[in-house]
């Protein structure tokens, strides 16, 4: 039988999307909550640090502050093929922080985006079948999207 656990880093988030019929195509923010669900079997192994766990929790906030949070915390995504809002932040200070990416940044697409960057980082120790199930994306306490493999 396998458990599961779950942990999650929260952003705050700028972004749009371009094509959308109301008010969201407009510049605006989120306060993101990325929610990691990791499957295994509980560590056996007598004596380390592991042992009782699937994997340790400060582990899971490493990998989603380093891979996610680091990433997008504080910055403005944009779709690469949005040309007005390249444009528009082209023109700002060289501080701003600015991520392009190759999909529109709705939550759905987000939850997807950081399944890829973190189910590389989620390794099995000591045989316990490791496997990150899903990563789900709040973009607001009433909407909430998920990517599961």
């Amino acid at each position: 039988m396998t458990t599961r656990i779950r942990r999650y880093v929260e952003t705050d988030t700028g972004h749009r999307v371009p094509n959308h019929k109301s008010k969201c195509r407009h510049f605006h923010g989120h306060r993101y909550r990325f929610e990691a669900e990791i499957e295994g079997d509980i560590v056996e192994t007598t004596g380390v640090s592991e042992e009782g766990m699937l994997m340790d929790f400060s582990d899971v906030s490493h990998i989603l502050t380093v891979y996610i949070h680091d990433v997008v915390d504080h910055a403005f995504v944009v779709y690469e093929g949005d040309e007005e809002a390249r444009n528009v932040l082209s023109g700002l200070s060289p501080e701003h922080r600015t991520v392009v990416v190759p999909f529109i940044p709705t939550a759905e697409n987000f939850a997807k985006w950081a399944f890829e960057q973190v189910q590389p980082h989620i390794q099995t120790a000591y045989g316990n079948r490791l496997r990150l199930v899903a990563m789900h994306v709040r973009e607001t306490p009433k909407s909430w999207a998920s990517w599961y493999a």
